[in-house]
């Protein structure tokens, strides 16, 4: 894995400072009903992303996750004027204003969504693999997905399949404590979900998910192994997010105090506390980036709002009729 540097921990400052105002900019324009739908912010889990995409290779390394998948296209390469369109359902979106905020996409940047049923990007990560096994490309997938979602039966028989073809996959839980709003104590008699690797014999474990170094190492050392013909593993990143499970979430299953509790482990901090106690930046120099950062988000927000709205026409490109289709007579 590549040193953990001086410019590694400022740029994980900025990014994940960025992530997280952009997110909170879409909270703002949410509530004035310029993004509609559902949206799921990821406020508080940024290190799993810095981490992961610290050990990934972005040049053929690939990632499919849920729908709080605002961010991680964002740190694939895609423009963040674009995500933030979408969410606006703006012609400039990545998808054309037609996915919207649980279905960014890019191919080009390898960022396969965004996908709104709970578990069901965890088959299709492992078929990425085994593509990239089948084809022989030398590619990692990441393939992550909340604690919820470690409860469908899909994540049992895809484990099962991939060990079995020995796919160059990484299974990522973002375990931030919560199914929507069901603690993990209550989904299931026990807490270790990282466990659920072993019934497979994966290479499985827990991770500390607000610390980027941590994640970092496990992710380098997963990657690795997949990439060097050594399997699957499987991850559970234990984190924690600070907004409810959708903006529409009421959050009357946990405290504030609980909320508060966490903030003083915030990834963001961490990173910063080091920064000026290594004295890889000043005070001075982290106020420059913030003001970046702002700037960038009100950018993004600039260009959302003054695209315009795709053709209607757009709509009927998204869709096809097969003429022989069978037993569906064309003509009467």
């Amino acid at each position: 894995m590549e040193k953990v540097t001086k410019e590694v921990y400022l740029k994980w400052y900025e990014d994940m400072l960025f992530w997280r105002k952009f997110e909170d900019k879409l909270a703002a324009v949410y509530i004035q009903q310029k993004v509609r739908g559902f949206l799921h912010l990821y406020n508080g889990q940024e290190a799993v992303l810095a981490g992961a995409l610290h050990a990934m290779d972005l040049t053929k390394d690939k990632m499919i996750t849920a729908y709080r998948n605002h961010v991680q296209p964002i740190g694939m390469g895609v423009d963040p004027k674009r995500v933030m369109a979408e969410l606006y359902g703006k012609a400039t979106g990545t998808s054309n204003g037609l996915g919207g905020s649980m279905h960014i996409f890019s191919k080009e940047h390898r960022f396969y969504g965004g996908h709104g049923i709970v578990g069901g990007q965890i088959p299709l990560g492992a078929g990425i693999a085994f593509g990239d096994k089948y084809h022989d490309v030398d590619a990692v997938t990441i393939c992550c997905f909340g604690d919820g979602a470690a409860r469908q039966g899909s994540l049992h028989e895809t484990f099962n399949l991939a060990m079995l073809w020995n796919l160059p996959v990484v299974f990522v839980c973002e375990n931030n404590g919560y199914a929507m709003g069901t603690s993990v104590e209550r989904t299931a008699n026990h807490t270790d979900i990282w466990k659920l690797g072993l019934g497979y014999e994966m290479p499985s474990g827990p991770v500390d998910g607000m610390n980027p170094v941590k994640v970092a190492e496990a992710f380098d050392e997963a990657i690795s192994r997949a990439r060097n013909g050594g399997g699957p593993s499987f991850l559970e990143v234990k984190t924690y997010r600070y907004r409810g499970h959708s903006m529409s979430d009421a959050q009357h299953y946990r405290t504030k105090d609980e909320v508060e509790e966490y903030k003083k482990i915030d990834p963001i901090k961490q990173v910063k506390d080091i920064i000026l106690e290594n004295k890889y930046a000043s005070e001075d120099d982290i106020k420059v980036i913030d003001k970046r950062v702002k700037d960038l988000v009100t950018e993004c927000e600039k260009f959302a709002e003054e695209s315009p709205y795709p053709d209607k026409s757009v709509m009927y490109d998204a869709v096809y009729e097969q003429e022989d289709y069978p037993f569906i007579p064309h003509k009467l």
